[in-house]
């Protein structure tokens, strides 16, 4: 019912995957699998929602705080989760990262430490940093199965006087792991028992290939904050939005606050809130479809690498449309296999550095594309690792 095989032209559109690759990699017209936004449209429900809005032809200044809204939300959840979410703990802002970084100078002060799994989407360091926050690393476990907790050492780092917040990703980025409930549990018994606040960043939580499980399932007090949006999972962040549940009555207010007050950013896109109305009643089989579309691209990847390279092992991620590639087995110069891609073939993948040292060795390939591209990407990685892996 649904078409993800046919390309659609994004050139010319002010994208940032296509038209502006050369910011990140030197040049100009590469075939990209860079930054995490599909090539799809949007699902059907949402440009026909869309569509009727703009005919109205006035776009003025609009809210988010009411029922249509914040029920699409607190459903969504309810359906696809069988959570219960407090819909006035619900809160909207322009974007996640705008949310987390908000939440993070609330609950820390400069010189704090956030406590961060390992690698990390690059935008939690950036933040962190600009707003002068240490990172404390919690390096997960590369196994045989896919990447584990270090226990330990992510004690060692919740103990720590400095650190007041962990900052989970969930499902993780880039890794793809989807948290089981004994992990969560775990991590929120270390953070309560040393008083660490979690902001859990669900932004992939569509994108799980096995069972999400909300924090607010297993959260023991109010000291918590779930920060998501439909951008990823309908593939509309230019559209902007995002929203948190806060439970905590004065956390909640002095975020609004400084939303409103401080920052003026309380007026929503008034597309952006139909987007995600429309997205949350309406998109769940446009969702279930593109969800078995990037499972099988991920399977893709995972065969045609494996059967190329049987020392990479690559095993298909549990959430996100993100794979990340371990090539450090095939200890080849990552420099050699940057300039290979974009001069030879015109390709452009993203580096795994890019998200800490851990990353180092590895690469983070976007399969939110038809699988055409998919197979054109691969066979230009897996002809550029031959010539340094002969």
């Amino acid at each position: 019912m649904f078409d993800f095989s046919t390309p659609v032209n994004r050139y010319g559109t002010y994208c940032t995957q296509w038209d502006y690759v050369q910011d990140r990699f030197g040049e100009a017209d590469l075939l990209p699998f860079t930054i995490s936004d599909m090539d799809f449209e949007t699902a059907p429900c949402i440009q026909q929602a869309l569509q009727q809005r703009l005919t109205h032809g006035v776009l003025g200044y609009s809210r988010w705080n009411h029922d249509d809204f914040k029920q699409a939300v607190t459903g969504w959840f309810t359906k696809r989760y069988q959570a219960d979410l407090d819909q006035e703990a619900l809160v909207y802002g322009p974007s996640v990262i705008y949310i987390i970084s908000q939440l993070v100078t609330q609950w820390s002060q400069p010189g704090d430490g956030i406590l961060v799994h390992t690698p990390a989407y690059d935008a939690f360091g950036n933040m962190l940093e600009a707003n002068q926050r240490q990172l404390l690393p919690s390096p997960l476990l590369k196994t045989a199965q896919g990447y584990e907790i270090d226990w330990k050492q992510f004690e060692q780092q919740a103990a720590r006087q400095e650190c007041k917040v962990l900052l989970l990703c969930s499902p993780q980025n880039p890794t793809g792991r989807v948290w089981r409930r004994n992990e969560l549990e775990r991590m929120a018994d270390i953070c309560q028992r040393h008083s660490v606040k979690v902001i859990s960043d669900d932004i992939h939580m569509d994108m799980a290939y096995s069972q999400y499980l909300p924090w607010s399932e297993v959260a023991t007090n109010k000291d918590w904050a779930l920060v998501s949006s439909g951008s990823k999972s309908f593939n509309i962040p230019a559209l902007t939005g995002a929203y948190a549940f806060i439970p905590d009555a004065t956390s909640r207010e002095q975020y609004l606050k400084q939303l409103k007050a401080a920052h003026g950013l309380s007026s929503p896109s008034i597309l952006g809130v139909i987007a995600h109305i429309a997205a949350y009643q309406q998109g769940d089989e446009w969702l279930d479809a593109l969800k078995g579309y990037l499972q099988q691209n991920l399977i893709t990847v995972a065969e045609r690498l494996n059967n190329a390279f049987p020392e990479i092992n690559y095993q298909v991620p549990e959430g996100t449309y993100l794979a990340w590639i371990d090539l450090n087995p095939l200890n080849i110069d990552m420099d050699a296999l940057q300039r290979i891609l974009i001069h030879n073939h015109n390709v452009a993948i993203m580096r795994g550095d890019t998200y800490g040292d851990e990353g180092k060795g590895y690469i983070r390939l976007n399969v939110g594309c038809p699988q055409s591209k998919v197979d054109a990407g691969l066979d230009a990685l897996i002809t550029a690792i031959k010539q340094l892996h002969p």
